[in-house]
């Protein structure tokens, strides 16, 4: 089932192999894809862009995905974009520490099409 409505949507990992994947499945399913490699890159871009959604790994050098996640949901230009972090962080601390941090949802790599497309939909139509 299409979207009526694209949506642009913002990558921030540094693996150019989840890149890859999260960006296939959301440019297959009809969203417009941007992407950062760090945090840094992240927060700028999405201060740039302002993206409809941000999915946000956590393991990232120089500034993390927790910590630029506060950035943005902090942020007066940026905290109305929802964020869904992507992380391999696996334990529910993470997931709650995540959550504290302002995004909006969690998900474990690796990330099931449906699931992913299920939180990106459900946030989208806010």
């Amino acid at each position: 089932m299409r979207r009526e409505t694209v949506a642009q949507i913002l990558i921030v990992d540094d693996s150019p192999t989840e890149l890859h994947v999260l960006k296939g499945m959301l440019e297959k399913n009809g969203h417009q894809v941007i992407t950062a490699g760090n945090g840094e890159e992240g927060v700028q871009t999405a201060k740039d862009n302002h993206p409809d959604l941000i999915l946000m790994d956590v393991v990232m050098p120089g500034l993390n995905g927790f910590q630029a996640t506060r950035q943005l949901s902090r942020d007066t230009l940026t905290r109305d974009i929802p964020i869904i972090i992507v992380s391999t962080k696996s334990q529910e601390t993470d997931r709650v520490w995540g959550m504290r941090q302002g995004a909006r949802d969690y998900l474990t790599k690796p990330v099931a099409e449906a699931d992913l497309m299920a939180k990106v939909a459900a946030l989208l139509a806010g």
